[in-house]
């Protein structure tokens, strides 16, 4: 990546593309006059700003249609927040304002300007002359999907204006020209402006160049303030005080883009009767774990007094799933940007969309109670369905927001004992599947900790395939059946365990733990 910030006189460029063949023809934004093109199939640049005014060939990209379409849409989600077109169809491009359109050639023709990925000049976008940028793909992986797409928008993020992200020390000091981003995952986050290649967020920023810690760029403000357009339209009211658009029942996907930090997106839900309510919000993305994804999204829920329930943020994914039950009524859904540990909300911007499912299932009901009784939980449940059951599986939680499975249990029991290894309140939920593969999620139950000193053991008692353990120390033990036969003897480490039961026939089994200090014996009770 690379950038050329001397001003020049330049001559009408004569570009026109020398190797036509059939590509996808794509474009994000139509109704847009300002345009990019991503020119994947060579040129001929006649121009006097390049290659010392002599005319020269650029070779077509290489890349095959499925690569040129996860570029679009890569670069495409970049410029999302714009009132600006991306397109890879040349008459798009030609029948665009002169003032108001970039060329990007990516093009494996490279040796002419050694040493980058890509090279643009600033400001050019607006020049009226038709100077390109370039991408050098065969040093880009080579022709790597991700790092063509962000080397695309990086160069054309300097010919709208756009210098150097850089990285500095908390003494000032320059550590980075290119600045390299923070995090890991798929929350990992670096300016496009900056070293991108490596992190699967990118986006805008508002940060230091290489000319000084304290020369601050804000990439928002130049793109839309020198080139001849701003945002794209507002597509949903940001208050649910407002006009919330409603989202029916059973929706097909309802697509939002979020355009700045302060945009958020308001919709009203009605519940017709208590049901379970089950949605995703997805940032727009090219693949698994939000691959290309640059919104992180966060969710808020408000009841029908407009009083806040919660807000779902996660810190380690960009998407938000709702997975609760709710009572007859209506309901509000605000849809924001979020920061995370990497970033801030500035440049989480970008596309969305709400699918899933609302409203009434052959499980009509799943009732779930529960009890302390002798320093175990006792839970217990009644289930209403019109399909047989498929799975019951028993889930629990130190928060009441992200529940991890426990056990499954029997399709025909109604009751679960468990010895909870954590020492602070416990939530418990079941999830039911029908055998039409319909999931319901019961109410929430939360029990407290037992006040009795804690065992050294914590054992599943009621089982199917398996017995699990959870020792806060190494352990020895025995297996025994009903009649005092040993079954399985062996050792223990401190943590999680599981003995595997799978081949014994249902029935009672006395497990036997020891350690230095305590002997634990255990009723087990295969279903």
């Amino acid at each position: 990546m690379k950038t050329t910030f001397t001003p020049l006189l330049v001559l009408l460029a004569l570009l026109v593309s020398f190797n036509v063949y059939s590509l996808p023809k794509l474009s994000s934004l139509p109704a847009a006059a300002a345009t990019i093109f991503l020119d994947f199939d060579g040129h001929n640049v006649n121009s006097g700003v390049w290659h010392g005014g002599n005319p020269f060939t650029c070779a077509s990209s290489g890349l095959t249609d499925v690569q040129i379409t996860e570029v679009f849409y890569r670069v495409s989600e970049d410029y999302r927040p714009f009132n600006l077109n991306i397109t890879t169809d040349s008459t798009v491009f030609l029948n665009a304002p002169l003032e108001q359109r970039m060329r990007v050639v990516i093009t494996p023709t490279s040796a002419w300007f050694a040493g980058v990925g890509g090279v643009a000049y600033l400001g050019s976008f607006t020049w009226g002359d038709d100077t390109p940028c370039f991408v050098f793909c065969d040093r880009l992986g080579p022709n790597n999907p991700k790092m063509v797409a962000e080397c695309c928008s990086h160069e054309s993020g300097h010919s709208v204006g756009l210098s150097h992200q850089s990285k500095y020390d908390g003494s000032c000091n320059l550590t980075a020209t290119y600045n390299d981003g923070l995090g890991t995952g798929e929350v990992g986050w670096a300016p496009i402006m900056g070293n991108s290649y490596y992190k699967n967020m990118s986006g805008w920023n508002n940060g230091p160049t290489p000319y000084g810690c304290a020369v601050v760029q804000d990439n928002l403000s130049i793109i839309t303030s020198q080139n001849g357009f701003s945002y794209r339209t507002d597509d949903y009211s940001d208050d649910i005080n407002g006009t919330p658009a409603f989202i029916d029942i059973n929706p097909s996907p309802v697509k939002g883009i979020i355009t700045t930090s302060s945009d958020a997106d308001a919709f009203k839900i009605n519940i017709p009767e208590n049901s379970n309510f089950h949605i995703n919000v997805d940032p727009f993305s090219i693949g698994v774990n939000n691959q290309g994804a640059d919104l992180d999204v966060k969710v808020s829920l408000f009841d029908a007094t407009k009083k806040l329930i919660t807000t779902y943020d996660p810190s380690d994914q960009m998407n938000v799933v709702i997975d609760t039950i709710l009572n007859s009524g209506d309901y509000y859904l605000v849809v924001r940007g979020a920061g995370n540990n990497n970033v801030s909300d500035y440049g989480s911007l970008g596309s969305y969309s709400i699918t899933g499912l609302k409203g009434i299932l052959p499980i009509h009901q799943v009732k779930l109670t529960g009890r302390m009784e002798k320093n175990k939980h006792n839970l217990n449940w009644n289930i209403i369905s019109d399909d047989p059951i498929k799975s019951i599986t028993v889930e629990s939680s130190t928060t009441g927001n992200n529940f991890n499975a426990i056990s499954t249990v029997n399709n025909s029991t109604n009751s679960f004992i468990y010895s909870p290894f954590e020492h602070t309140e416990i939530f418990y939920r079941l999830k039911v599947t029908s055998v039409t593969n319909h999931t319901v999620y019961s109410n929430i139950v939360t029990l407290k900790a037992t006040d009795k000193a804690v065992q050294s053991f914590k054992v599943s008692t009621f089982v199917r395939n398996q017995i699990t353990v959870s020792a806060s120390t190494n352990y020895q033990y025995q297996l025994s059946d009903i009649n005092g036969n040993s079954i399985a003897r062996g050792n223990g480490t401190t943590g999680f365990n599981q003995l595997n039961i799978n081949h014994q026939p249902a029935g009672m089994y006395i497990l036997q733990l020891l350690n230095n200090n305590e002997k634990q014996t255990e009723r087990i009770i295969k279903q």
